[in-house]
């Protein structure tokens, strides 16, 4: 794991981490009120020589004699004997033991001085502890210098009183937060690596290629407009209100890229999939669609989703006469092929009744030649099943130009990728390559770049007065001319009364539906 890829992932999960940083820091502090107060005083003391004669030698020896001593001393400062005295000058009831671990006894480097310091439940407590101990070591070293009688050569003599804590040694509160916000902030990290890890699902274009190695020819942001269900955009009409202007051109790049995928041998029968329901697979296939024919090219859009049909429902009309009738012989293209722009560039094919053997005939020779004599004068756009769940789209694929894959960023998993790819290499269907749909447009795991641009580049906002009669153009309803006749007219044409007028697409590209 590289170290952009963990910054990613830190970006990712930053409010997790946040959070768990901040409930260790609460957490410190909670410990830190339950434990109980302890106050620690000091008091101090110093080994001193009685010279003789004043000399300077004298001076200097007995220096050294006490610079000697004073470690003796320290190790004194844990007798027995010391606790015994400090209890019965302080009164109190608590065993030499339990005193001697409120005690600590230490000699400053390079020094003689002696110096201990006592813990107690109050400042006052830990005061007395203190002075009682350093006057006990002092009677001590007393006894074992002198014998009993006489002036030893070392003395230790106590120095100023102790004096009173104002703030409790412990717990410290500030060390106790510290340590708990670190602790949480570690187990965000830890959650958020370990998490992602495990987190099979593919976020990024790097996760697709990772996966399966396989081109990514599509990023489509988040659109709020596809939150709630299907729709289909304008390609021409940059302020028709509908759709955000970074979907549009994600939809505008991945048809530029198809193009390119063979520029000697461009695909003209295209089929798109997903690995499961809900991907967005119908909606991809529709603006494309719909996209390719602002380019000035004939298309046909083919709803060969047989179990669930919903191009129907997508441009206004049934999808009870469509695609199976004309396979079943109980009709023709020409007599189900929906017009649905004003130019005669856009024809959606809805699905049709429901046959008992929807594979067998989306794979039939039928099909394969239907689609290929449509293929000659336009380009062919197949809505098929999700690979995962019925084996049509592999069958499809097989003989089609290529297939484009749509799968879901945060949903699809790469176990799902890789199945859908294999089920169609099985049948030696050709992928032109995979589309990252709703991808976020901002934060770690955002691959749409044209994000970061911002607003809609080269267009200028429309003023009040266009806006309206923007408005008042798309309220017309145009019903194109029967262009069945047309001179030079290439592909299906849609009959007068057999198709419904419910949805069309208007010269600006946008599905519109009648008044009527």
């Amino acid at each position: 794991m590289d170290m952009q890829r963990v910054v990613r992932i830190l970006r990712a999960y930053w409010m997790t981490i946040g959070a768990l940083f901040a409930l260790g820091a609460l957490v410190g502090l909670g410990w830190s009120a339950l434990q109980p107060r302890v106050y620690t005083a000091d008091a101090s003391g110093y080994v001193a020589t009685v010279s003789s004669d004043g000399s300077t030698g004298s001076a200097l020896a007995g220096d050294q004699l006490a610079l000697s001593k004073v470690k003796s001393f320290v190790d004194m400062g844990y007798w027995r004997s010391v606790a015994e005295a400090a209890r019965e000058s302080l009164g109190v009831e608590d065993s030499p033991e339990s005193l001697v671990q409120r005690v600590r006894v230490s000699n400053p480097v390079e020094t003689v001085n002696v110096r201990v310091d006592a813990t107690g439940s109050t400042p006052e407590s830990a005061r007395d502890l203190a002075e009682a101990w350093i006057r006990g070591m002092t009677t001590q070293v007393d006894e074992l210098e002198t014998g009993g009688s006489g002036q030893g050569a070392v003395r230790l003599i106590a120095g100023d009183s102790a004096r009173l804590p104002t703030s409790p040694s412990s717990p410290n509160v500030k060390v106790d937060v510290a340590v708990g916000a670190i602790a949480g902030g570690v187990l965000g990290v830890v959650f958020a690596l370990v998490r992602r890890t495990f987190d099979r699902r593919v976020r990024t274009v790097e996760d697709i290629t990772a996966a399966v190695g396989a081109s990514v020819v599509g990023v489509l942001p988040i659109d709020k407009e596809l939150a709630n269900g299907r729709a289909v955009f304008s390609f021409t009409d940059t302020h028709d209100g509908r759709g955000s202007f970074a979907h549009k051109e994600a939809v505008r790049e991945l048809r530029t890229n198809l193009q390119y995928v063979d520029v000697d041998h461009p695909p003209r029968v295209i089929v798109v999939t997903s690995p499961l329901p809900g991907d967005g697979k119908s909606t991809t296939a529709a603006n494309l669609a719909v996209s390719i024919a602002a380019t000035g090219q004939s298309v046909i859009l083919i709803d060969a989703d047989l179990r669930r049909p919903v191009m129907g429902g997508v441009f206004g009309f049934s999808d009870d006469v469509g695609l199976s009738d004309v396979l079943a012989s109980r009709a023709q293209i020409e007599q189900v092929a929906h017009q649905v722009d004003d130019h005669g560039r856009l024809f959606v094919v809805a699905a049709g009744r429901t046959p008992p053997n929807p594979t067998e005939m989306v794979g039939s020779q039928r099909m394969q030649a239907l689609a290929r004599k449509l293929a000659e004068d336009m380009v062919v756009i197949v809505d098929s099943p999700p690979t995962l769940a019925v084996a049509d789209a592999a069958v499809i694929g097989s003989w089609a130009d290529g297939v484009v894959l749509v799968v879901t960023a945060g949903r699809t998993t790469d176990d799902m990728l890789t199945r859908a790819v294999d089920n169609l290499s099985k049948t030696r269907g050709r992928l032109l390559g995979i589309v990252l749909n709703r991808a976020p447009l901002r934060g770690p795991d955002s691959s749409y770049y044209g994000a970061r641009y911002g607003g809609a580049y080269g267009y200028s906002e429309p003023d009040a007065d266009t806006r309206k009669g923007a408005k008042r153009t798309r309220g017309r309803d145009r019903r194109p001319s029967s262009v069945m006749g047309a001179p030079g007219a290439t592909g299906p044409r849609r009959r007068s009364g057999t198709a419904s007028d419910d949805a069309r697409v208007g010269a600006s590209g946008e599905v519109r539906r009648s008044r009527g």
